[in-house]
């Protein structure tokens, strides 16, 4: 049993988070902009706050020994070239936030959802992809994972960076994969559920410690 403080708890991959670890008998905390709004199930606390403000993280991460992070960088819609809603540069300012509160309070494991094609990981990405990335406004959720990496990396935490392919919430396609970026040619979706399952075993098992799996779906 883990003390885990989930950070983007109330977004539609850490709705699973919170129900897969309370679920496993893990004590949970998540921050969130407001608890009323957020349908978490029996056990999880929540603690009203925002990941910008270093203090509301200080508050939360009390008593946590490890943290799972489902943050994005929101848009309007989930169209392209809908505007986004985040303050710039959001996920990158909360990761060193936390990273400094882990700092501060002696935890050392934390569980970053980043995304394909983010860091070392651009260099894979079909340049066509790439140069759509480029002219929609998906670029600047990829700016700021691009940070997440790199704020992520410079730290001394035990880290590790997950990336999902694109999210869905269709059916489960067949069992999930990860493989190292470069190793294998990954599929299109990963199921929301799935991905949260796949970050609690890294949480449980300290598996991919430093490293930044892709995650698909076989059959996807």
């Amino acid at each position: 049993m883990t003390d885990l403080l989930v950070l983007g708890g109330s977004g539609r991959t850490g709705i699973h988070v919170l129900a897969e670890a309370a679920a496993r008998g893990h004590r949970v905390r998540a921050l969130v902009r407001n608890p009323h709004a957020v349908p978490a199930p029996a056990g999880v606390e929540l603690i009203q706050g925002t990941p910008a403000d270093i203090d509301d993280l200080r508050n939360a991460a009390k008593g946590t020994s490890a943290v799972i992070t489902t943050l994005n960088n929101a848009r309007a819609s989930d169209n392209p070239w809908a505007r986004s809603v985040s303050p710039p540069m959001f996920m990158t300012d909360a990761a060193r936030n936390i990273l400094t509160v882990m700092g501060e309070q002696g935890i050392r494991r934390i569980v970053v959802t980043s995304a394909l094609g983010a860091g070392d990981d651009w260099a894979q990405l079909n340049p066509l992809f790439k140069a759509f990335i480029k002219l929609s406004n998906i670029k600047a959720g990829y700016e700021d994972h691009h940070g997440v990496d790199r704020v992520v990396r410079a730290s001394d935490a035990d880290w590790t960076l997950v990336r999902p392919v694109a999210l869905t919430d269709k059916p489960i396609a067949g069992a999930l994969r990860t493989a190292e970026s470069g190793t294998e040619k990954p599929g299109t979706w990963v199921n929301r559920g799935d991905l949260a399952r796949f970050l609690l075993d890294t949480v449980e098992t300290d598996a991919w410690t430093h490293k930044a799996p892709l995650v698909w779906n076989e059959r996807s």
